[in-house]
């Protein structure tokens, strides 16, 4: 039985390490019958089924390997909060995960971390400021804890000590060049918000030139592959895919576009709606792409029906496992823009949110924010410039071939009059009119982005012309997206 156990948890380790997570999966649980009491197997196990997105399962495997006493059960509480709060919706149990991981071991960074991250996305302001108190004790160099704690004391009219504390912060030590840059984008922030837009600018582009630096040469922002991409795309989709089970997917609402262009607000005001479950950024579609349709998108000229079929399933299912009560779904993936056509091949009839903004508070705000590797051209001016170009010749084809399948959202109307533009995308998306005297839900909405306590404000138009505050800064770029325009 012994060599038995052995042999498959070899052969489970060498599968994880190959990136076969499906096969690793079934050599567990294959091993995990033989030997139900052996912790680690259980772990690997729910490892494998979180890389697959099958989080019930997922945490049912990591709820047994904390009944075997699993050793580093703090990490294991983690990453069941994890899954929990980014993909199933359940917050409360989410927060009980990671104070669990703290009673375990009370100077566990992450679990601080998380739980300051958990309490904003969640609007305990508080509560987030609590849990980045204690991470700084844990580190007082980490600049994540630091930050975030600056954004908070921001939000509650606190600019001026937060700006002195991150100064003196930088001036004495950081943990790595990431909490540098975690630093000055907190500082920067701080200092726009108080209208010292010199140096605020002077501060972000200095985080900007940390991450730079940090980034590897094969994974920085290559102009040409993008191009090249874009022109795959449309070479790809030259029309509209012939419609297949169009009425699967009839009730999905993709939000998509540019990092930045008011997604965030533009979901929230969607699940205002009695009818809309709010799911934030699934990583689904994109990873369907990186993971069974390389080389993307020379494949889709090979997707048989039952390919196809087999891709949509896989998506529906996920949904239907971490949202069960939906009827309307979002899936606000802003960089989805570049599958608007694998998605309207796999959901002929899902509905289409097109975030735009003006380009120039657009590329500022990327700009001002910390997507470190995330995004290979938030580092410098001129790259997100460029990406600006493509998505925008990229969208210019897709509006042509769906036509009024992708309803547009502008960014400055909405901020303007946020309900005549909600009302109208209601309209346009098919759903049925709010009722304006229907009891709204009183409970803070949970907000996952890094400009969370911004989001969290009513609705203004102070981001709208922000660039202004810039001009001189963004004067390069303002003459270079004027000829863009005129090309």
């Amino acid at each position: 039985m012994n060599e038995e156990w052995a042999r498959l948890d070899v052969a489970a380790k060498r599968s994880i390490a190959q990136g076969r997570y499906a096969e690793a999966a079934v050599l567990l649980r294959q091993a995990t019958a033989i030997r139900p009491d052996h912790a680690d197997s259980w772990f690997n196990l729910g490892y494998v089924l979180r890389q697959m997105r099958a989080y019930p399962e997922a945490l049912a495997a990591y709820g047994e390997a904390l009944n075997h006493d699993v050793s580093g059960p703090e990490a294991v509480h983690v990453n069941r909060a994890a899954m929990l709060s980014e993909y199933m919706e359940r917050n409360g149990e989410a927060e009980a995960e990671l104070r669990a991981a703290l009673v375990k071991n009370p100077k566990f960074l992450p679990a601080w971390l998380n739980l300051g991250g958990l309490m904003e996305d969640i609007g305990r302001a508080d509560d987030a400021a609590h849990a980045y108190g204690e991470a700084l004790r844990v580190a007082p160099g980490s600049g994540r804890a630091r930050g975030r704690l600056a954004a908070i004391r921001v939000h509650n009219g606190e600019a001026e000590p937060a700006i002195r504390d991150l100064e003196t912060r930088l001036r004495n030590y950081a943990d790595s060049p990431d909490d540098v840059a975690e630093l000055l984008f907190a500082l920067g922030n701080a200092l726009d918000a108080v209208g010292r837009y010199g140096q605020a600018f002077g501060a972000i582009a200095e985080a900007n030139r940390v991450n730079d630096a940090m980034r590897p040469a094969s994974r920085r922002y290559n102009r040409q592959a993008q191009e090249r991409l874009v022109d795959e795309l449309i070479a790809a989709f030259p029309e509209r895919p012939r419609d297949v089970a169009s009425e699967e997917g009839s009730q999905l609402i993709f939000i998509c576009g540019m990092f930045r262009s008011g997604s965030t607000v533009i979901e929230q005001l969607l699940g205002r709606h009695p009818l809309v479950q709010i799911s934030g950024e699934l990583d689904l579609i994109p990873s369907m792409v990186h993971e069974q349709l390389m080389p993307y998108p020379a494949s889709i000229d090979d997707l048989g029906a039952d390919k196809l079929s087999d891709l949509r399933g896989q998506y529906l299912q996920a949904i239907r496992t971490n949202f069960p009560a939906a009827t309307w779904l979002t899936d606000k993936r802003p960089d989805n823009f570049l599958h608007i056509g694998l998605i309207k091949m796999l959901f002929p009839a899902a509905r289409i949110v097109h975030t735009k903004r003006e380009p120039l508070d657009n590329i500022l705000s990327i700009f001002f924010l910390n997507f470190a590797e995330t995004i290979d051209y938030s580092d410098r001016l001129e790259d997100a410039l460029h990406y600006v170009g493509q998505y925008r010749r990229l969208m210019a084809h897709w509006e042509r071939i769906f036509g009024a399948d992708i309803v547009t959202v502008e960014y400055d109307r909405l901020v303007h009059a946020p309900e005549a533009e909600i009302a109208a995308a209601f309209r346009d998306l098919g759903l049925p009119p709010l009722d304006p005297g229907a009891a709204g839900d009183t409970a803070a909405p949970v907000i996952r982005t890094p400009s969370n306590w911004k989001a969290r404000s009513a609705i203004h138009s102070k981001s709208s012309g922000r660039w202004k505050n810039y001009a001189a800064e963004l004067e390069p770029i303002r003459a270079a997206l004027a000829a863009m325009e005129r090309a």
